[in-house]
């Protein structure tokens, strides 16, 4: 009974400072975040664990849950995850980034507690403290829909997880190490599949099983550093039936490219001899190409996988038209019980255009990336603390780039990098990429509309190339060499949110910014107040909390 009580108190204590109804239900989990010895690529190195598990435990969440997680960091340095592709409404103090949250320091905990509120989809957690990332501490999160909101495919027999990365075996520190000094990260050593690469020698164990005749759910993400992996499965197609929150049109496939940061869920049928059969995942747009294995067993399996492999695309046009094939499902319902065509982005009116140019400078001899000629550097006050406790003048300044940058990129400047933006504005974000080397950006807080993908530069003419009617909204988008990418969605989640290169070296030197969203009301129907457990550091440390918002 006092067991019941006690689960019922956190129940009521998590949904007060949450806002939300008590009807939705609370998942609890506790996590240790340690060190451990693994051999992922047949070399014993340190890696991070969490419950002692690489990759991480899945988070199997459904549509209006609530997740409240509780982190030990028994690491030696400050630790943080964020949830990748969760859309946080009203609560940014949960994004797990260096500009809204303090640290988690070693030896201490802290309790994250966030809705997936109105959200369906494959996504994944990972560190953005130091070069954590490289090492561990990531792994999937799923939210499924409710049962009332109907979903456009048959349930699967079964629902798994791939977690893809490539991979270093110096440890993080040295990665750390070597970008501080100036330098930056060299090809990987390899990559993995669910922290593993299958040698193909016969003693093998299988990371998944399907039964013949059935049909299965597999959710693949790229939690890597650097490089676009190509998926595939050998002898098996691959039907595309959701990607980062979105129901698609289900075209099939014999491979997707999974660029850095995003997700795929397809459906798999296990309609082919009875045996062993390897999902692959290799580089693609470099010279030298690194593949990794992983085993699928039918239950009734009699042989081995066949060493023979299915081979990868070749060039990034490939690529683009692969993008190009993506349609959002316009029949499908949503995590609400309204469809999904019912919101014509295309008829709203652009009422701000931001252009972002990625730039690399190695002026005073250490390498930089940076946004606009602006390399973002976390200041020890979080942007998002700074701003509620009225000490943002103390700490960075507002719009430090302009809007539409010339061509050319001039000096880079290493400051906190902060957009200011008007509540609920509808707004167009151009990628212009000018540099010869592929990126993928992600936006926290919100989806948008993955409108375009085109070689060159962008002019307003090429509005006329937008797909304005079944463009997916998702939360990650990639841009090819010398080309731009296009995105539209209204800001009206506010927050603090960070946009960032998801290639992690190139987020760790800068290649990032962050959005300030203000709803002018300061109340608690657009956002929710500090939470009462709330790590401080910096120049609130120690200082009372700010008049609470009210309704």
């Amino acid at each position: 009974m006092a067991g019941v009580m006690i689960i019922v108190l956190l129940c009521l204590s998590a949904g007060t400072m949450l806002g939300v109804q008590g009807e939705d239900p609370y998942l609890f989990f506790t996590w240790n975040v340690t060190y451990g010895t693994r051999s992922p690529l047949g070399v014993p190195q340190q890696v991070i664990l969490i419950n002692n598990q690489f990759p991480g435990p899945n988070i199997n969440s459904t549509s209006n849950n609530n997740i409240v997680l509780n982190v030990f960091n028994n690491l030696d340095e400050p630790f943080l995850l964020t949830w990748s592709g969760v859309q946080q409404r009203k609560n940014s103090w949960q994004d797990g980034v260096l500009g809204t949250n303090c640290p988690i320091l070693p030896g201490t905990n802290f309790t994250y507690h966030f809705q997936v509120k109105d959200q369906i989809g494959s996504y994944f957690y990972y560190p953005t403290t130091g070069m954590h990332r490289a090492v561990g501490g990531f792994g999937g999160l799923r939210i499924n829909s409710r049962l009332l909101i109907p979903v456009p495919y048959a349930d699967p027999e079964d629902d798994y997880t791939v977690i893809l990365n490539d991979w270093h075996t110096k440890s993080h520190t040295a990665l750390q190490k070597l970008l501080d000094s100036g330098r930056s990260l060299a090809r990987p050593d390899g990559v993995l599949i669910n922290g593993k690469n299958a040698q193909g020698d016969g003693k093998d164990e299988p990371l998944f099983t399907m039964k013949p005749g059935k049909t299965y759910k597999y959710r693949i993400c790229n939690a890597g550093l650097k490089n676009t992996l190509n998926f595939r499965i050998q002898g098996h197609t691959m039907k595309l039936v959701e990607m980062e929150g979105s129901h698609v049109v289900q075209n099939v496939y014999e491979s997707l490219d999974v660029h850095v940061g995003q997700c795929f869920s397809v459906l798999v049928t296990s309609n082919q001899a009875p045996k062993d059969y390897y999902m692959v995942a290799s580089t693609r747009f470099n010279k030298q190409v690194l593949t990794a294995k992983g085993i699928i067993r039918y239950t009734n399996g009699k042989g081995p996988a066949s060493p023979e492999l299915p081979e990868a695309p070749v060039g990034w046009a490939w690529s683009l038209n692969q993008f190009r094939s993506f349609r959002w499902n316009l029949t499908a319902s949503a995590a609400r019980p309204n469809p999904q065509g019912s919101y014509h982005y295309g008829s709203i009116n652009i009422t701000r255009t931001i252009k972002l140019v990625n730039s690399a400078s190695r002026e005073g001899g250490k390498l930089r990336y940076a946004l606009n000629g602006v390399s973002h550097v976390d200041p020890e006050t979080p942007l998002k603390i700074a701003e509620y406790y009225g000490l943002a003048d103390k700490v960075f300044k507002y719009n430090t780039i302009q809007d539409m940058p010339s061509t050319k990129i001039g000096k880079v400047v290493s400051q906190p990098n902060v957009l200011n933006q008007t509540f609920r504005n509808f707004v167009e974000i151009i990628f212009e990429n000018h540099e010869k080397s592929m990126q993928s950006y992600h936006l926290d807080g919100y989806s948008f509309f993955a409108v375009a993908i085109e070689p060159g530069t962008w002019t307003p003419e090429k509005r006329k190339n937008y797909n304005l009617l079944d463009a997916v909204s998702r939360t990650t988008i990639q841009v090819f060499p010398k080309s731009w990418a296009a995105i539209l969605l209204t800001f009206d989640n506010a927050g603090m949110w960070n946009v960032r290169s998801e290639m992690w070296e190139r987020a760790y030197l800068g290649q990032q910014l962050y959005v300030s969203v203000l709803s002018p009301e300061l109340s608690l129907r657009d956002e929710y107040n500090i939470p009462d457990n709330a790590l401080l550091c910096g120049k609130v440390k120690g200082l009372p909390k700010p008049k609470p918002y009210t309704i």
